[in-house]
């Protein structure tokens, strides 16, 4: 399964790789160990999100910013509000970066 690194980015991701940078330099860890560690996490990720995560949000906000690149939507929204069936969030500032999934069986 191809995978994007996209996940990476996020809080989680960014805490992983932190993480795993301070094990590789501390000797605890090998970098090629810590490769596979993150590829997994890539997989883990786009499963996780593909199969698990059941419930839909509507975004509504002022589009401040779009880019569409190497087949990667970035979209920088002012003022959003996202909506599910339960809650309701204000956000300042948002970016949200969208792949097409068809890409990842190519």
């Amino acid at each position: 399964m191809a995978t994007f690194e996209l996940y990476r980015r996020s809080t989680i991701g960014m805490c992983l790789t932190e993480t795993l940078d301070e094990m590789v330099s501390s000797g605890t860890l090998s970098p090629e160990l810590a490769i596979q560690v993150l590829v997994q996490f890539d997989k883990s990720m786009t499963d996780a999100l593909e199969n698990q995560v059941k419930s839909k949000v509507n975004i509504k906000g002022h589009l401040h910013t779009y880019r569409f690149c190497d087949n990667v939507w970035t979209f920088i929204l002012t003022d959003a509000q996202f909506k599910n069936e339960e809650t309701t969030e204000q956000v300042g500032k948002v970016k949200i970066v969208a792949c097409d999934s068809k890409l990842l069986s190519q």
